[in-house]
């Protein structure tokens, strides 16, 4: 088999496996029931991945690490810490239009792995949290956000607001991603921006 048939045959388990996760959870999905979705051996799946676990982990790794590039790449082009963090919040809501199923197993599904995989995938969970503690901190001493807000916990409130989304949220429903995402966003940004100063009448 050729690199690339190789690499469409991983894929194309990944994508099975991801629809069966969300609708029967990790748990109760058997590797039987992978195979039978694609129309495959056992035995291929072995082949290309050597435990169910170790699948469940490619699938978190894949979806934290593309997060944390699309961050980076939002704090390296991104001017102003209110829009960095604006446009963090987008990605984080935008992604349930493309990769919900994804989003949930990852949100759902960690205590289903090792104990060496779920260290892994912590440490980046932490990295990106820390990322958005640093906007904040930084927001903070530019004047743009609140002096008395600890940067730690606005981090954890606002990403646990929007990874929530991912337990309730019906991208097909009235409410639209972008509408949802631009509702947080003005939540958000009311709750931390720094409040105009009054100086004899007059607004700064």
């Amino acid at each position: 088999m050729t690199r690339k048939g190789h690499n469409s045959m991983r894929e194309m388990i990944a994508s099975h496996s991801i629809k069966l996760f969300e609708q029967k959870g990790f748990s109760e999905t058997s590797i039987q029931d992978i195979a039978n979705s694609i129309g495959i051996t056992k035995g291929t799946f072995y082949y290309y991945y050597a435990s169910k676990e170790n699948l469940l982990m490619e699938i978190h790794l894949h979806y934290i690490c593309d997060l944390l590039e699309k961050q980076r790449a939002i704090l390296q082009t991104i001017k102003g810490f209110s829009k960095q963090l604006s446009e963090i919040v987008a990605l984080i809501v935008y992604d349930m239009k493309f990769r919900r199923a994804q989003g949930q197993i990852y949100l759902r599904e960690m205590r289903n792995l090792t104990n060496e995989h779920a260290e892994t995938i912590k440490e980046k969970r932490e990295e990106f949290r820390l990322n958005v503690a640093k906007v904040i901190a930084d927001g903070i001493q530019a004047g743009e956000f609140q002096a008395h807000l600890s940067p730690g916990i606005t981090s954890f409130a606002i990403l646990g607001v929007t990874n929530w989304s991912y337990q309730w949220f019906n991208p097909a429903g009235e409410l639209s991603v972008e509408e949802l995402a631009d509702q947080y966003i003005d939540i958000i940004l009311h709750g931390v921006a720094a409040k105009k100063q009054h100086i004899k009448g007059e607004h700064l």
